[in-house]
């Protein structure tokens, strides 16, 4: 498998933004490292936004996520949820 894209993680941060109606960060200030949940990142989410970015990542590359302890570690910053979409892509295509 390979490593996630840099127009993966972009193409991330701007669902995200997207899904939540963000226009006020500026998406090179989003930390792809940096945990999305708490005071540490650009964005300042919370467990309503989780669900939310869950349904939209679901819903745009039709990979289902369904125990939520999974969930919880898939968003919690936007490398890991890049290399959820590579992996699980990676996958599929097999």
């Amino acid at each position: 498998m390979s490593p996630p894209t840099d127009a993966l993680k972009h193409d991330i941060k701007q669902l995200i933004m997207n899904t939540l109606g963000i226009n006020d960060v500026d998406i090179k200030e989003i930390d792809d490292e940096k945990p999305l949940f708490g005071g540490d990142n650009a964005l300042t989410l919370d467990s309503v936004d989780a669900i939310e970015i869950i349904m939209a990542i679901q819903r745009t590359y039709g990979i289902r996520i369904s125990d939520q302890h999974l969930a919880r570690e898939v968003v919690r910053s936007i490398n890991s949820i890049a290399k959820f979409i590579s992996d699980n892509q990676a996958t599929l295509k097999n």
